[in-house]
């Protein structure tokens, strides 16, 4: 079971380092072409499969916006997708806007005991998230999808496929870079992930 997995473009919180979650902060300019080039590349790796495919995308705007401008770049209906819940990243909680700098000079323990347990660490606020507890819904998902499918979501997701089907660390998982210009090829049942 082949799944495309794309991290939405750029977007200037992406920029300045300020922790996103699911506040919805849209696509800066870099962003929008980073979308444009990967629905290029894309086109070229599925060839006149592309439309058997199913599209999907977490529902928070800078997602919809790149799963828009991936599918008009493969010359397909911008539009023709569904959009699913368990993409969305983690919730950052009160802390979702600031700058780990910010968050180091309000709380330097908190901070200091995210970057130690990173993985199991719960920012302080309603609804906020693991990475572990983040696995727990996208590896849900995982296990729904029934065909072929490209999807756009988020750092955190893609940290969690990592995780849950390349078998990385969690101290790896959580601390890779997550680039917004590249795909990820997913083998699900053969449990594999590589970037195009």
């Amino acid at each position: 079971m082949l799944i495309y997995m794309i991290r939405h473009g750029q977007t200037d919180w992406n920029a300045e380092g300020r922790l996103q979650g699911q506040q919805d902060v849209p696509l800066n300019a870099l962003g929008r072409s980073q979308a444009s080039r990967n629905g290029e590349r894309l086109a070229a790796e599925l060839g006149d499969e592309a439309e058997s495919y199913d599209y999907v995308a977490s529902p928070l705007g800078r997602t919809r916006e790149t799963m828009e401008r991936v599918r008009a770049a493969m010359g397909l209906d911008p539009t023709a997708y569904r959009t699913e819940t368990r993409l969305m990243e983690l919730s950052f909680g009160d802390w979702q806007g600031f700058t780990l700098a910010e968050l180091r000079r309000q709380a330097p323990d908190r901070v200091d005991a995210r970057r130690r347990e990173k993985w199991d660490f719960i920012p302080p606020g309603e609804a906020a998230e693991s990475y572990e507890i983040l696995s727990w819904r996208v590896g849900a998902w995982l296990t729904s999808v029934d065909r072929p499918t490209v999807c756009v979501s988020h750092g955190g997701v893609v940290r969690s496929v990592f995780r849950l089907i390349g078998k990385w660390s969690r101290d790896a998982a959580c601390n890779m870079n997550v680039p917004q210009d590249r795909i990820l090829k997913i083998d699900r049942d053969g449990g594999t992930v590589a970037w195009l």
